[in-house]
């Protein structure tokens, strides 16, 4: 086998791009064989657009069809376990988009199965292969700059309109998406502040629902966290600003790393910027003898590989995985981190109060399970899939 054969459960926005780009070769060791999806609209859609690729109304019949090695699930969030777990019975390989689901009592599940089964389980989290947030976990885990003091990150260049949000009748729900800003625009924040500084201890969240836009998510955040060595942190996000900023900053006992993507001005160079004291913070504090002299540093040149291939990658390292043993750009089990900060915030912000991680799993559920059957929302939904290409 020189080629994974592929199907995709789930032919919206985000599936319909993994569905063109296997199609038009760009993941070459990669074949899309079959598809499904329950709306017959995309299945014509699918049928017109991808020829001699097999179509299915359920992800089931796919998945028992033996037309696929793998498959990606590109459904609505609460499908996302559902069907990673039927496709392990199968001996299936699996990719996940992200978020690996809405609550991480079942994404733990998820990954007992996957384990169990002994398939290949990727996420989609094509962010870690960002040259920039490459270069700054190489930094950090290099201990060059000693241990981390503080994190800030403001990431507010998700902005949306209402019509985003009316575009499917499940988007921006508690029972149709389980969240909003964090669930859907952030996890892939949320993944790569975890695995370059490690998972908080602690978090105090303020979730804003339906703030700026006509939904009952959130969709406006601040928070706050604690790390186990002291460290501390603010997260902040929304899709109302304009123009939205992405600053990533790392305080290190030896000096600083700023991370700055600016999206207000197109072709403008982003990048990382790291400043390396000539000492370590911590020992000038108590040895020196000023009162106010900072201890000498510089600004030091950084240099990255310039790759950033995003979702191709990902696909192909999937791939490779399956056929060569390779390593994958993410493994699927660890989607539970990034899950576990997502709902540390919203359990903090619904409860009023801290919450430590890991957090309790079945009050998280309890509380979600409030949120569904106390919602009272209606949308309009123009039914529209949207072109996400150009949405991360």
């Amino acid at each position: 086998m020189n080629k994974v054969r592929i199907g995709i459960i789930g032919i919206g926005g985000m599936g319909t791009g993994h569905c063109k780009r296997i199609v038009d070769g760009v993941v070459a060791n990669m074949e899309l064989t079959a598809v499904a999806d329950i709306r017959p609209e995309r299945l014509e859609f699918a049928k017109k657009n991808f020829s001699g690729v097999a179509t299915f109304d359920d992800g089931i019949k796919l998945l028992d069809s033996g037309l696929v090695d793998a498959v990606i699930i590109a459904t609505p969030h609460y499908g996302h376990p559902i069907y990673a777990q039927e496709a392990f019975k199968r001996g299936i390989h699996v990719m996940c988009e992200k978020p690996a689901g809405v609550y991480t009592k079942e994404v733990r599940k998820m990954n007992e199965a996957a384990t169990e089964s002994g398939v290949v389980f990727g996420m989609m989290f094509n962010q870690r292969t960002n040259h920039i947030y490459r270069k700054m976990k190489e930094i950090v885990d290099s201990g060059e700059l000693g241990a981390i003091k503080r994190v800030n990150w403001i990431i507010t260049t998700w902005y949306r309109t209402q019509n985003y949000y009316n575009s499917g009748d499940w988007r921006a729900t508690w029972s149709g998406e389980g969240g909003g800003v964090l669930l859907n625009q952030c996890p892939h924040n949320l993944d790569l502040l975890q695995w370059i500084c490690g998972m908080p201890s602690k978090v105090t969240a303020f979730c804003h629902e339906g703030k700026w836009h006509d939904i009952e998510v959130e969709d406006d955040v601040t928070a706050y966290l604690e790390f186990p060595n002291g460290a501390t942190g603010v997260f902040v996000t929304t899709t109302a600003d304009l123009p939205g900023t992405n600053r990533f900053e790392i305080t290190l006992e030896k000096g600083k790393i700023i991370c700055e993507i600016d999206h207000t001005e197109p072709g403008k160079q982003s990048g990382i910027s790291v400043y390396k004291l000539d000492v370590n913070e911590r020992d000038y504090c108590y040895q020196s003898k000023e009162t106010f002299k900072q201890p000498n540093g510089e600004w030091l040149k950084v240099e990255t590989d310039g790759k950033n291939p995003q979702h191709n990658g990902v696909c192909r390292a999937f791939a490779d995985k399956i056929l060569h043993g390779t390593p994958m750009v993410a493994e699927g089990q660890e989607g539970i981190n990034g899950l576990m900060l997502s709902n540390a915030m919203h359990l903090s912000s619904w409860l009023g109060k801290t919450v430590s991680l890991p957090i309790d799993e079945d009050l998280f559920l309890a509380e979600l399970k409030k949120k569904i059957e106390n919602s009272t929302f209606t949308k309009e939904s123009t039914g529209v899939t949207l072109d996400l290409e150009g949405s991360y």
